[in-house]
């Protein structure tokens, strides 16, 4: 019997199939094969008045592909959807299945999570049918982000010039804006700190006022730091020793926003980078021997893992580094919209070291495969024990404080040391032991606004706000970058982190979006539309009566922003277009800003915006009496020509200055001239040009007379 396996990805097949054996055939639908079309009313691809009932259309660059498939899945005996875990994956099994015609209630979907032979063959051993909650929650999303995204990014783009709005991108451009906002009204205000620094047993430390005759100090002058550091002594006497045994628990293995915020924070990589060094290890490596998927499924949002791992996991750490090291198994509480069918992030087998697979890796994939391998194994480890130390000192009227820890057990240290932060610690001391400070001094600080977003820090807001899927994170931060929304930049604040800083258009499309859509594009709206998403995909939700409910919201509010929405102008350049006579204004373009007539598309003139603009003469065309004008060619030299172009193409001679060189052409004896070039470059020519075309290289740069 012949049978064919649809997986989405081209670099599983090879690895699946090897799985499988003789008489399985794996090919790949390089994902979604259909999408909505762009056709029917306002394009949108959906009939609102008919239950919101979707028109799909292939993708144009599928079509061969599906026909392929469709005449594979006629001869195999049976077909099977291993599409991604996840509801994209599970809508893309079910286009599949409605495009080669294949039963809905027929038990061909299988799931895995790791590509491993174990769960490959588990999975085909456990098929089900398709399940029609996740599909109908996809299907919900992707027709509530088609009527979002067409009628605002038209709206937008007809009264602002903006390229496009969207259910969660927008929301993530109201965060970044509000967030330069907060910075913009900050008030700094200064304040100081005084510290006594010590140094005992080759150990420097430093203790800081903490209270000034039994009163926190608020100090904000140098005046009146220098009139309390005069009331001190340089003797310190140790008052208390304060000892408390502390833990440090392991944090949970990763899921895609957390991985994506320590890949971020540790080894510097985007989370579109990061997501696609992730893609790669899961779809699999070639190890050699073998090729094999190194951690299971990326997009996930739970931080459960399995028996099997943990088990695994439990008899490694016994036998690697001590009985004493087993910590337990991680839980949380759910959280709102968690989605729970996926394990956390791990890898699929805990011999496959990093350091044993790290010569089959790029230096991108070791360092990512590296954190979340010891991140996973990490998190059942037990937890490090420290002995906390808090000490007070007194001199005269003043107290001093510091604290500091000594490591008494490394516990998940022992493995994930080299990703925690470092703890201070302190020399042994005693109480009412006597200690010469070797500095008082004061520092002077002031109050600093909030952060800017980093990549980290907004896919943890993400994640904090129910704002989207762990899944779609990157292409949101992608398409605020790409729609000239946003910009990552390094600054003084964020140091070598890259910050988001709103741009000019990101500051005005979100401003008119709160103004005339608050209700529906807000961080609420959007966390209460993914819970609506879950209930449907669970199908305790009817999902057309939640497409109805939205429409109701929105649709009224587009109608009145169409009314009241004032159209911006574009902004008058001062000059006439050289073809009609209409004035010129600038426009903003897929790639950028440039100048064309106002009465565009009528007029099809256009040009560069760094293009110098037209300085008109008082001197006529000799052929059609039009004034002659002064323009830049394409090499960006100046030339003087007629301003009824294209109409009058005349072309003003230019005489070049020439500057001989005393030599004479070896062809025909008449003298050497140097002259320039179109490029602006030096080159040495007959003077008799064109009839002698004698030319010697120029003068090289830097070459002295």
């Amino acid at each position: 019997m012949s049978k064919l396996v649809i997986v989405e990805s081209p670099s599983k097949t090879k690895t699946i199939a090897k799985y499988l054996g003789e008489g399985y055939e794996v090919v790949y639908s390089k994902g979604h094969i259909r999408d909505l079309a762009t056709k029917g009313k306002e394009g949108l691809g959906v009939d609102i008045a008919n239950n919101f009932k979707p028109t799909y259309e292939l993708s144009k660059d599928k079509k061969k592909l599906v026909a392929e498939l469709k005449s594979k899945a006629k001869k195999a005996d049976s077909v099977y959807l291993a599409t991604d875990p996840d509801r994209e994956g599970e809508a893309i099994s079910w286009h599949l299945a409605q495009e080669l015609n294949l039963p809905l209630d027929e038990e061909n979907r299988v799931i895995f999570h790791e590509i491993t032979k174990d769960a490959v063959l588990n999975a085909f051993d456990n098929p089900r049918t398709i399940d029609m909650g996740l599909v109908h929650s996809q299907e919900t999303r992707r027709i509530l982000d088609r009527i979002i995204g067409f009628k605002l990014s038209k709206l937008l783009m007809r009264k602002i010039s903006s390229k496009s709005a969207g259910r969660v991108q927008s929301v993530a451009l109201k965060l970044i804006v509000d967030r330069e906002r907060e910075i913009a009204a900050f008030v700094s205000e200064e304040y100081h700190t005084i510290h006594a620094i010590f140094k005992k047993s080759n150990k420097t430390f430093e203790a800081t006022l903490s209270k000034y005759k039994d009163e926190k100090p608020q100090l904000t002058t140098q005046e009146q730091c220098d009139a309390l550091i005069a009331t001190l002594s340089d003797t310190f006497t140790v008052d208390t020793i304060k000892n408390t045994e502390r833990k440090r628990e392991p944090k949970a293995p990763f899921i895609t926003s957390t991985m994506q915020q320590e890949a971020s924070r540790k080894l510097g990589y985007s989370s579109k980078r990061t997501m696609s060094i992730a893609q790669g290890l899961y779809e699999g490596v070639d190890l050699g021997a073998q090729t094999v998927g190194l951690i299971t499924y990326m997009r996930t949002d739970s931080i459960r893992l399995s028996d099997s791992f943990v088990n695994e996991g439990v008899d490694y750490i016994r036998n690697t580094y001590g009985k004493e090291y087993v910590g337990r198994r991680k839980t949380s509480k759910s959280k709102a919209n968690v989605q729970d069918a996926h394990e956390a992030i791990r890898p699929t087998s805990l011999e496959r070291t990093p350091e044993s697979v790290k010569g089959y890796l790029s230096s991108e994939q070791y360092k990512l495969y590296k954190l979340i391998y010891e991140r996973a194994l990490a998190s059942i480890m037990a937890p490090a024990k420290f002995n906390a130390t808090t000490l007070e000192m007194v001199n005269n009227e003043a107290l001093f404080t510091c604290s500091g820890s000594v490591l008494m057990f490394d516990g998940y240290l022992k493995l994930y040391n080299d990703y925690e932060e470092k703890d201070e610690k302190l020399p042994v001391l005693e109480e009412k032991e006597h200690l010469t400070a070797q500095k008082i001094e004061n520092r002077q600080h002031f109050t600093q606004p909030p952060l800017r977003y980093s990549e980290a820090r907004l896919i943890k807001e993400f994640e904090e706000k129910g704002i989207g899927r762990p899944s779609t994170y990157a292409t949101i931060i992608d398409t605020l970058i790409s729609r000239d929304y946003a910009t990552l930049e390094k600054t003084s604040e964020g140091g070598r982190t890259k910050v988001f800083i709103p741009t000019e258009q990101g500051i005005l499309t979100s401003d008119k979006l709160q103004e005339f859509f608050s209700s529906v594009i807000n961080v609420s709206y959007t966390a209460n539309m993914e819970t609506e998403l879950d209930e449907i995909a669970e199908e305790k939700r009817d999902y057309i009566e939640a497409l109805q409910q939205f429409c109701d919201d929105f649709i009224p509010l587009v109608d009145s922003a169409y009314e009241k929405m004032e159209k911006i102008q574009p902004e008058k350049t001062g000059e006439i277009c050289p073809e009609c006579g209409n004035e010129l204004v600038i426009r903003k373009g897929r790639y950028g800003k440039f100048i064309s007539c106002i009465t565009y598309p009528e007029c099809s003139y256009r040009r560069s915006l760094e293009e110098k603009q037209v300085v008109t003469l008082e001197e006529l065309c000799p052929n059609c009496n039009s004034p002659l004008v002064q323009r830049k060619n394409r090499f960006g030299q100046l030339f003087t020509g007629c301003s009824a172009y294209p109409k009058c193409k005349y072309i003003k001679s230019e005489k070049k200055e020439v500057k001989e060189t005393g030599m004479n052409c070896p062809n025909c004896g008449s003298p050497m001239v140097e002259k320039i070039s179109r490029y602006g470059k030096p080159f040495i020519a007959c003077s008799a040009y064109p009839k002698c075309k004698t030319i010697l290289p120029g003068k090289k740069k830097g070459e002295e007379e």
